[in-house]
């Protein structure tokens, strides 16, 4: 693609040189339809329009790049020179101020900036490393460099850059508002909100500190707060249409989550008013379970996802809602065929690879063995406080957990990320499926690094328990892959595996849009059915080697005799019965999951054949799923 840009670009400017005006901007028409957002076009175009002497129109085209890239000196000079022509004093001033303030800067942070913004990474990272091994105190330069690093995936390199720079500079605040967000993505939440509260106590009041502060929040499962920070972001200076789209999602899922349907509804209804083809607003929507489109929305609906400009994940994203809606109209066939398109669409995204897991598999079931886990015996930290919650997702999770966090001595937290962390850093992580490299990594844990492992996870679980119980749960389904670290160093740690009928569970996988990097097995008929027989082989390997460590709960058990059910968990995390764990849709307490409203709600039979309604086009994952559909219960 970049070779097409360029040769585009180049084209154009030499169509220009020649007096070619017209050709030109006809061939930048063709790179925008490619690339709306590469700056340089927009500038190319400017300078077309000086050339035709139509200031208005290279003012606007000049603005347009420097939006996108602020940092093109010519696009400013140009600016200042169209607005002096045109007399407008105060505008000519300001695109001088951005022109001096480059000036300033080093020749090669500019350059590698400008390439930044346009997409073209690895020069900019090139042109910053040889500027940093003569410059290394040039704190912008290692700010950019971090930047381009996040970018890139390397958000450990990225945070140690910003480390370094900050370290240097402790009042450089733009680098600051970086270090908290990479924080926040290398999932340590924690840390990333205290950087945002020192950013506000510098300035409370700035909008992107405060955005920052609740997205750590939100990180950490603290809702509450962020309902009311969203809420004076809005009642403040006016923000943009996209901000207000922004602001009004972001509240209804806080609202969401603490069980505030009705304002929820009315905060994504107003992000669809300021942003009418909002895909992620539209399928918020859906993803409440319970709500039901009118024949208005419906339409609307259709009309969004018909556009042919459509961004592809705001396609993804109306696919998945237009299936929920033609599902609840009893549609079937064409709930399957939106269903269908989306994860056809996210797929394209996707770089999961059922093989990796297959080959995980067998690494894990050919190193750790029954021996080794009893020639360790009594490593770890010596805590029972932990319950983990694994499986698969769709499975019956949301609901142990709900079940569990009704007990007095039980908190529920959220799917916590600290255990799979802790294996990417022993043995690695694949880039594309998040599956450890090597588990026999484990095998070189001492006892000393056990406990201490354990030990971390316990302290850095703390952040998310705020109701001093003495059990906490991590649901966190991918779980079931590291059991066996859970294990050595968690040896007193509760572990409950949640099992459904394979038909059920798929199904309803592939009719469920996750996080944009969550879950990305579930996109396709034949990556899901893999993935179960995987897991599948999984757990029966832990069984085998560490008997009776699990407890495996049926959801289908579960919904035909609960309360024995119960019990049944209640005696393996060695806690009494209590009768809030029956009526467990009356506790109040924050649901991240999909299946938020549902657990706000009886347990019901609706979940155990819905799939049946669209057997006629499930047979592919039947064939897929081969004797797991006979033999998941053993």
């Amino acid at each position: 693609m970049s070779r097409q840009r360029d040769a585009l670009l180049e084209e154009a400017r030499a169509l220009r040189t020649r007096q070619r005006a017209p050709e030109a901007l006809a061939v930048l028409a063709r790179l925008e339809a490619l690339l709306p957002r590469f700056s340089r076009l927009h500038q190319e175009r400017g300078h077309c329009y000086i050339l035709l002497g139509d200031a208005p129109r290279a003012i606007e085209a000049l603005s347009t790049a420097v939006g996108l890239n602020p940092t093109l000196p010519t696009s400013w000079d140009m600016l200042e020179q169209l607005y002096r022509m045109l007399g407008d004093a105060p505008r000519a001033e300001a695109a001088a101020r951005h022109l001096a303030a480059l000036k300033q800067l080093p020749v090669q942070v500019v350059v590698a900036n400008s390439l930044f913004a346009d997409g073209d990474i690895e020069a900019a990272e090139a042109i910053l490393r040889e500027y940093l091994r003569d410059h290394d105190g040039n704190v912008g330069a290692r700010r950019l460099l971090a930047r381009i690093r996040a970018e890139s995936g390397a958000l450990d390199e990225a945070e140690a850059l910003l480390e370094t720079a900050l370290a240097q500079a402790p009042d450089y605040h733009a680098a600051r508002l970086d270090y908290a967000m990479t924080l926040l993505q290398r999932q340590k939440p924690a840390r990333a909100r205290e950087e945002a509260e020192r950013l506000l106590e510098h300035d409370p009041d700035n909008r992107d500190y405060i955005k920052q502060y609740a997205a750590a929040c939100v990180a950490l499962g603290d809702h509450e707060p962020v309902i009311d920070l969203y809420g004076r972001l809005l009642d403040g200076q006016p923000p943009s249409g996209s901000e207000v789209a922004d602001l009004r999602l972001w509240r209804g899922n806080a609202l969401k989550v603490t069980g505030r349907q009705a304002e929820a509804v009315a905060d994504y209804r107003a992000s669809l008013h300021a942003r009418p083809d909002n895909g992620v607003a539209w399928f918020s929507l859906a993803n409440l379970k319970t709500y039901r489109f009118s024949d208005d929305e419906l339409g609307r609906l259709r009309a969004a996802e018909a556009r042919p400009d459509l961004q592809r994940m705001d396609r993804v994203y109306l696919n998945f809602a237009l299936g929920k809606a033609l599902e609840d109209r009893g549609d079937y066939a064409a709930s399957w065929r939106s269903y269908e398109r989306g994860n056809a669409l996210r797929r394209l995204d996707s770089r999961y690879r059922s093989e990796v897991a297959q080959a995980c598999a067998r690494s894990s079931k050919q190193s750790l063995s029954a021996e080794v886990f009893a020639a360790r015996a009594g490593w770890g930290a010596d805590d029972p406080a932990p319950i983990f919650v694994v499986g698969l997702p769709r499975s019956g999770s949301t609901l142990i957990e709900q079940i569990l966090a009704s007990h007095s001595a039980v908190e529920g937290t959220q799917e916590l990320t600290e255990i799979g962390r802790y294996a990417a850093e022993l043995g690695g992580r694949d880039p594309d499926c998040g599956l450890p490299l090597d588990p026999e990594a484990l095998l070189r844990l001492t006892a000393e690094e056990a406990r201490g492992l354990g030990e971390r996870f316990l302290a850095e679980t703390r952040a998310y328990r705020r109701l001093g119980r003495p059990f906490f749960i991590d649901k966190m389904p991918n779980n079931f892959w590291h059991i066996g670290l859970i294990h050595l160093i968690l040896p007193r740690a509760t572990i409950i595996d949640v099992r459904r009928e394979p038909m059920a569970c798929c199904f309803s996988n592939l009719k469920q849009l996750f996080g944009t990097t969550n879950q990305e097995f579930t996109y396709g008929v034949e990556d899901i059915a893999r993935y179960y027989r995987v897991y599948l082989d999984m757990m029966r390997h832990w069984d085998k080697v560490l008997p009776g460590r699990v407890l495996r709960v049926s959801y289908e058990d579960l919904v035909e005799d609960l309360e024995g059910g119960v019990r049944r968990m209640l005696d393996h995390c060695r806690l009494p019965f209590e009768p809030a764990c029956l009526t467990f849709y009356a506790t109040q307490r924050s649901v991240r999951t999909p299946s938020s409203e549902q657990v706000r709600q009886p347990i019901g039979r609706e979940g155990l054949d819905q799939w049946r309604r669209y057997a006629p086009w499930l047979a592919p994952l039947r064939e897929a799923l081969g004797d797991s559909l006979t033999d998941y219960r053993t």
